[in-house]
């Protein structure tokens, strides 16, 4: 009997509490919802479609819009105004619930974590991407591309000159990039892409988005038990597996340097050493003055693996397809490296990469269309008001990069790619949070010149 009358209660106070958020949540224009399921099941579909489906809502419910993903309310701030109110927020930092799906994989490392644990690692990490630290690596970029290059010459001729998907070509040059300027070694991901490694980390990227349309699989006990939950544990053994085995092997070098009074990274020299890896410097931390474990460690190398190689990889493929349907900003591009190199074959400097303003036009624009990241997610984590409206604890939020990317109100004939919109002159005026792709306030992305 007490077991029942405790079951009731907790029922009717989950009643209340939903009916009490479905009140003040529902006064916001939205579509149509189903009882318990609200709009799942509308994106419960392939990523395309649901992409096509989520652009199709924003257009007609701006600027402010409400959907329910299951028993969960979501609001979609599309206007810069409301978005720069979330965004330069310190209270509003926690990550929406759909985030603890890569926990698993990533812990609670920069990406996932939140309050008091947050704002330490932000301050720890932030030394780790210091201008210092990324010129160094400017030769790991550019040894990476040539073998790209070159791979592409032989599949164009090969292909007799048919198209050719450079999507897994360039995505499996950025992951090695990243792995080299993350972990200190080479997964070789573009000469041996049948690689465990590689394979996993394609993988597990796909079932986790596969997880999150479908709201059936968000209860753990449930996914646990599906193929998509047994695939996915398969896929965290083989990385975990990996990181954890070069953090061993790198820490036993750094104690070993240590020993022989070899230098280790000088964390007041910073990116004075060469190719100091993002590794390196968090067994710095460790090793050092103690701030990092080994647990910590992966969950940040992890982190930097996840977040660096999908998001290079997909911001490089649209800029050569930009570059590809745009001839005359190819031949822009052209002008501007024979300006700088002549007819010299070297390498590019990290000075060369700051002279390159028209390509660096050409990539805000292509960013601008094609955001490596076209949502980022939050969740109230006390009572808000905005534009009218009150939204209770709990609630999440939904920020459209790529609507907001592409408003006509913003950017006039927004489909156009015109890199020229980024001259100083026709930025003049723009909202600061109009162009977000590597989000804004103190929670943005820690590698945005990377």
């Amino acid at each position: 009997m007490i077991a029942v009358f405790f079951l009731v209660i907790l029922f009717f106070s989950a009643w209340y509490l939903l009916t009490k958020k479905a009140h003040e949540v529902d006064k916001v224009p939205g579509p149509p919802t189903l009882p318990l399921i609200g709009n799942s099941l509308s994106f419960a579909t392939s990523r395309e479609e649901a992409y096509k489906k989520m652009m199709q809502l924003t257009k007609t419910y701006y600027p402010l819009m409400r959907t329910w993903m299951g028993p969960n309310p979501v609001i979609h701030p599309l206007d810069p105004r409301t978005v720069e109110v979330i965004l330069t927020s310190s209270q509003h930092i926690t990550k929406s619930l759909e985030y603890g799906f890569i926990s698993d994989w990533l812990g609670t490392g920069l990406l996932t974590s939140t309050g008091s644990k947050w704002h330490s690692r932000r301050k720890l990490l932030t030394p780790a991407f210091h201008f210092k630290i990324l010129e160094q690596f400017v030769p790991v970029f550019a040894e990476n591309t040539a073998i790209l290059v070159e791979i592409l010459k032989k599949k164009i001729k090969s292909n007799n000159s048919a198209p050719v998907n450079i999507v897994p070509l360039v995505t499996h040059c950025a992951l090695d990039i990243i792995c080299e300027t993350a972990m200190g070694t080479s997964v070789h991901a573009q000469t041996d892409s049948e690689s465990e490694y590689v394979s996993a980390m394609y993988e597990i990227t796909d079932l986790i988005v596969y997880r999150m349309l479908r709201p059936w699989l968000h209860p753990d006990f449930i996914h646990d038990m599906t193929p998509t939950g047994r695939n996915f544990k398969r896929c965290l053994k083989t990385l975990h597996g990996f990181t954890n085995n070069v953090i061993q092997e790198r820490k036993e070098e750094f104690r070993r340097r240590k020993a022989s009074g070899e230098p280790t990274h000088d964390g007041d020299d910073i990116g004075m050493k060469k190719r100091t890896a993002f590794l390196d410097l968090l067994l710095e931390m460790s090793e050092g003055k103690g701030e990092f474990s080994d647990e910590d460690i992966r969950e940040e190398v992890d982190t930097f693996m996840f977040e660096g190689h999908d998001t290079t990889a997909m911001a490089m493929s649209w800029g050569l397809y930009y570059l590809g349907c745009n001839p005359d900003v190819q031949q822009k591009c052209v002008e501007e490296l024979e300006e700088i190199f002549g007819d010299d074959n070297r390498a590019p400097t990290y000075t060369d990469l700051s002279q390159m303003k028209y390509l660096e036009r050409v990539i805000k624009e292509t960013l601008r269309l094609r955001p490596s990241v076209f949502m980022i997610g939050r969740q109230v984590t006390t009572d808000l008001k905005f534009d009218g409206f009150s939204f209770p604890k709990g609630t999440g939020i939904y920020l459209h990069i790529i609507s907001i990317h592409q408003n006509p109100k913003l950017y006039p004939n927004p489909e156009k790619f015109d890199p020229d919109r980024f001259l100083p002159e026709n930025a003049l005026g723009r909202h600061p949070y109009a162009y977000i792709p590597f989000s804004a306030g103190p929670r943005n992305c820690i590698g945005l010149i990377f």
